[in-house]
């Protein structure tokens, strides 16, 4: 699979996320909502915390679909209001190995999750 990163002219580059993708490949794998949750039904405390762990997951059902960060080609990411935007991005550049990808981020009033701060969903694309 190959996803080439757009980034044109006369648009903001960043280090952390393209502003376009186009990928090739044979079968799409889209992850559902994944919170800062862990297998135990324990939710981190925090926005750092929960968003490790929401990529952590987002990496593991990748991961059983036999694909990789690598090959993801967009990404929302839904924040509570109130939240820092920033908190969450530092968070990610600990854990998140992929290429920087399509984004968007968002503000919402709350999550299906009580106590959630971050939800991240993803569509990858793999051969």
């Amino acid at each position: 699979m190959t996803v080439e990163r757009l980034n044109p002219e006369g648009l903001f580059v960043s280090p952390a996320f393209a502003q376009g993708t186009v990928a090739q490949g044979s079968r799409t794998v889209y992850v559902g909502g994944q919170n800062g949750i862990d297998a135990d039904g324990v939710l981190a405390e925090g926005l750092g915390p929960q968003t490790e762990r929401a990529l952590r997951n987002v990496s593991a059902v990748l991961a059983a679909a036999g694909a990789s960060p690598d090959d993801v080609v967009k990404m929302d990411i839904h924040l509570v209001a109130g939240t820092d935007a920033n908190e969450g991005f530092a968070a990610s550049q600990r854990v998140w190995t992929g290429a920087p990808t399509a984004i968007t981020v968002v503000f919402v009033a709350g999550l299906g999750l009580p106590g959630a701060l971050v939800e991240i969903d993803a569509i990858a694309v793999v051969d």
